[in-house]
């Protein structure tokens, strides 16, 4: 009996070993980290109307969309050259999403990419890493473009002046690019993103460009992929604008559109990653807001997977963008 125990401990050990030697050889230090602050991720099919689905989704998901519009707010000025607006989500008299809105004047304010492959920080560790204090203080936190298995920038990247992500890119939607002068959301149409980034400081390669400079809608590819959104604009007097959605009401489409409805004045507006790693934070004045990104569904062929981890703790942010004061 003692012997059989002792085989199958060692059995349970040497499947444990193998299932650990797989992720870290797949996705290394952050798939570990993955693995134990949240037990893993994994994608379930559920109806379109299922419970786990926020309600939000569920409208979204609904055979006929019900269009939207921006409910009434305004621009609030936390400190000189930092303003904040919340814009509800209206379908109807009802709100069913809301938009967080953050406006910076590039000459007060700088804008610093990093990426920490490890994904060992979620929002609550970047703002205990960030000190929001100070003359240089950071007063937002939220995450950037998109990463490979690893937690590696998987876009062209630039933080604090080192090249990170692929050498080799086919870049034709935009990039936000920061320098001594000023920080720019570029439209990549026509030009080459090698050119673009040359003489940034930080800079991030995404996708979707949302808003073109054409001023339309530059979505091409229409879906039904909801997902917490964040993006980051320019208006047309030169503005910077990080933004956030509270659910995932939004298709990228649909965003674009509701972003152009909004009367923002944007002269462009690029799509950064989203889902459940979109954390933001922010810390200016008395203006406190943390927000836990939760959502992400894909819908293919009317089949809807909702992603989902064991534990329901806030994930990891391998890449991430900051703005501070100057």
């Amino acid at each position: 009996m003692k012997k059989a125990i002792s085989i199958a401990v060692v059995l349970s050990t040497l499947a444990v070993l193998s299932a650990v030697g797989y992720v870290w050889q797949k996705h290394g230090v952050y798939g570990l980290n993955v693995l134990l602050r949240r037990g893993g991720s994994y994608w379930v099919t559920v109806a379109p109307d299922d419970a786990r689905l926020s309600p939000a989704m569920r409208l979204a998901l609904k055979p006929e969309i019900p269009g939207v519009t921006a409910g009434a707010s305004s621009w609030s000025e936390t400190e000189p050259g930092f303003q904040v607006r919340e814009i509800p989500v209206m379908a109807g008299d009802r709100e069913i999403d809301r938009l967080y809105l953050n406006r910076f004047d590039p000459a007060k304010f700088g804008f610093v990419a990093h990426n920490e492959p490890s994904g060992a920080k979620d929002i609550d560790q970047w703002e205990a890493a960030l000190d929001p204090d100070g003359a240089c203080g950071t007063v937002l936190i939220v995450n950037g473009s998109y990463f490979g298995l690893k937690g590696e920038a998987d876009t062209p990247f630039i933080s604090k002046g080192d090249r990170l992500g692929p050498d080799e890119y086919d870049a034709k939607a935009g990039a936000w690019v920061a320098n001594a002068s000023g920080t720019q959301v570029v439209d990549l149409a026509g030009r080459d993103w090698r050119a673009v980034l040359e003489n940034a400081e930080n800079a991030m390669v995404s996708y979707p460009l949302l808003v073109g400079e054409d001023g339309r809608n530059n979505v091409r590819a229409k879906s039904n992929w909801l997902a917490n959104r964040t993006f980051i604009a320019e208006d047309r007097q030169g503005r910077i604008i990080v933004g956030s959605t509270k659910d995932a009401f939004f298709s990228l489409d649909r965003l674009a559109n509701f972003l152009l409805e909004a009367e923002l004045e944007l002269k462009t507006a690029l799509n950064l990653d989203g889902g459940p790693i979109a954390g933001l934070s922010v810390r200016s004045g008395n203006y406190h807001l943390k927000h836990y990104a939760r959502w992400e569904a894909q819908v293919v062929d009317g089949k809807v997977s909702l992603l989902q981890a064991p534990l329901d703790v806030a994930w990891g942010m391998p890449v991430v963008l900051t703005v501070e004061r100057r």
